[in-house]
């Protein structure tokens, strides 16, 4: 063997009882495993003791914001260190590709929060197709830190199609967004995600939706909504979806599930009994989720969805007119706008996590409340600077979550764990960091709401299943060598709010294909990862 894994609890992935065993490894796969007094153990080139470590599949994070990370940045430790080996990428329907020259530089514009301007990259693709093959040449043809899959953005593609316009698309505009996603899902996207609360995307019916979920579906992809409320209409947005996807034929995966702000404390039985009916009908759902209570995004995603027509040139008009900003706050305050998820804006929970211009830093680590009092004035008044004076880049925090329903999700059948890692920002959501040694540390080993063998399930072969890949995400002979090695005892989130880059404890091995990325708890000069293709092909009829 390349390498021998010795002594090891495993704990391979599909729920099951660990056991103790050795585990060999050759040319990137997982060539035998001895379990504890079956013969001869296995011998190799090089051999780790893994005696008090459990040895997993590597972490699937069904939901990451690495679309450029990964190209700037080889270490990429956020994601590493925390036994994360493949991310899925191209979410909440805002992504890089496919696009043109016009796409490109306004959606580069409106989601500079969560990924940076990108004038570090050298955008040297239009197609979903050349950005795969990107992350596959990148750093001088070495690679990239770990493995990433690709979403089809549909709100990326509505700009190409369509425009920022607030209408129905026409016949040719819905045959040119069906074009590209198909075309996407050939060139090996996964699936297609939506941000149903960000534009342009939010303008799509559940009609157009539909139609490009059949697309989808003919490649035996799934679609992943940031569907169209967590807030007041929570509930119904869930249901849409389900009906949507079963309209379409096409499976479903609901993006960081959860039921926040105060009308919806303790209403998670309601989606789970939901989720629960759709299932015993036959539809086929999965769902993320975070193990924190706080979400993140952009300040401008607050603003009434009429706002954001037109793209964020026309934002910021809006927001420079005295008459047009007071419609805004009225919107926010008063009658609950969409970005809110129609729930009157609560300053006192929108915590200011990064920001783009250095002038503005003292905002970083206050809520819009706090600053706006510290500055002797309303809170619109100082939301409404920093959008202005950012220029759209703001990044939030925002605490309206709930602590008993994140737990009930969490214990669900068809759960997988998503980071949803927004890594720009001088205090980022610790999740980027933080998210799956925080479900072994806290909810495994400190509150057992999940057991250890639960808990990998989740973490590995149920997003490797809904990602229809055949050779990952469980310790199986013939597998890929995608690995991860920890303490039980000691696993831990580093990441706080207070301090949201440090990395975890009780991590100390990850290999990719057979080759370490962290090694005795330090990052390795391997750039194993690659990108992961969807098959492309079509569902028999």
């Amino acid at each position: 063997m390349d390498l021998v894994i010795r002594d090891a609890r495993v704990v391979d992935g599909t729920g099951a009882p660990s056991y103790r065993a050795d585990v060999g490894i050759t040319d990137g796969r997982v060539a035998e495993i001895r379990r504890e007094g079956d013969g001869p153990r296995p011998t190799g080139a090089r051999t780790v003791d893994a005696d008090g470590l459990a040895l997993s599949p590597g972490f699937v994070d069904m939901h990451a914001h690495s679309d450029l990370a990964l190209l700037r940045d080889p270490d990429h430790s956020a994601k590493a260190a925390q036994g994360i080996t493949l991310e899925v990428l191209g979410q909440d329907g805002l992504s890089y590709a496919p696009a043109d020259d016009r796409t490109l530089a306004e959606v580069r514009r409106s989601i500079s929060g969560w990924n940076g301007d990108g004038s570090d990259i050298d955008f040297d693709w239009r197609t979903v197709g050349e950005y795969l093959d990107r992350l596959d040449r990148n750093f001088d043809g070495r690679g990239i830190a770990v493995n990433a899959a690709y979403l089809i953005p549909q709100g990326t593609v509505r700009m190409l199609a369509v425009g920022w316009d607030d209408r129905p698309a026409t016949a040719a505009e819905l045959t040119r967004m069906k074009e590209l996603v198909d075309q996407g899902m050939a060139e090996g996207a996964v699936g297609m995600s939506s941000g149903l609360t960000y534009t342009p995307g939010m303008y799509a019916n559940d009609a157009e939706l539909t139609e490009l979920c059949r697309v989808v579906a003919g490649h035996g992809g799934y679609y992943c909504p940031h569907h169209r409320s967590y807030g007041a209409g929570a509930l119904a947005a869930y249901e849409e979806m389900v009906q949507l996807t079963r309209n379409a034929g096409c499976a479903l995966h609901l993006a960081h599930a959860t039921m926040n702000f105060g009308v919806n404390k303790g209403r998670a039985p309601d989606l789970l009994a939901l989720l629960d009916d759709a299932l015993a009908s036959g539809a086929d759902i999965s769902l993320d989720t975070y193990p924190y209570t706080p979400g993140c995004t952009t300040l401008v995603a607050m603003l009434p969805s009429w706002a954001g027509e037109g793209g964020p040139e026309s934002v910021l008009t809006r927001l420079a007119d005295d008459a047009t900003a007071e419609r805004i706050r009225h919107h926010l305050e008063v009658v609950g706008s969409d970005g809110c998820h129609g729930v009157p804006i609560e300053w006192d929970t929108i915590e200011i996590s990064g920001v783009g211009a250095p002038g503005l830093a003292g905002h970083v680590g206050r809520t819009v409340a706090e600053s706006a009092r510290l500055r002797g004035e309303a809170p619109w008044v100082t939301a409404r600077r920093l959008l202005v004076e950012d220029r759209l880049g703001t990044t939030i925090l925002q605490h309206v979550g709930h602590e008993e329903n994140v737990r009930q999700i969490m214990r669900h059948r068809v759960h997988t764990g998503g980071s949803d890692g927004i890594l720009q920002g001088e205090k980022p959501h610790p999740r980027a960091y933080g998210t799956f040694p925080q479900y072994l540390g806290r909810y495994v080993r400190e509150l057992g709401i999940l057991s250890l063998e639960e808990c990998v399930a989740h973490l590995t072969s149920r997003p490797a299943a809904r990602l229809r890949l055949p050779d990952r995400g469980r310790v199986h002979e013939g597998y890929r060598a995608d690995l991860v090695l920890f303490d039980p005892a000691t696993v831990a989130a580093g990441s706080t709010f207070d301090e949201p880059r440090t990395l975890p404890v009780g991590i100390p091995h990850v290999l990719i294909d057979g080759r370490f990325v962290i090694e005795d708890g330090r990052r390795t000069t391997h750039l194993a990862g690659r990108a992961v293709r969807g098959t492309g092909r079509r569902a028999p009829a």
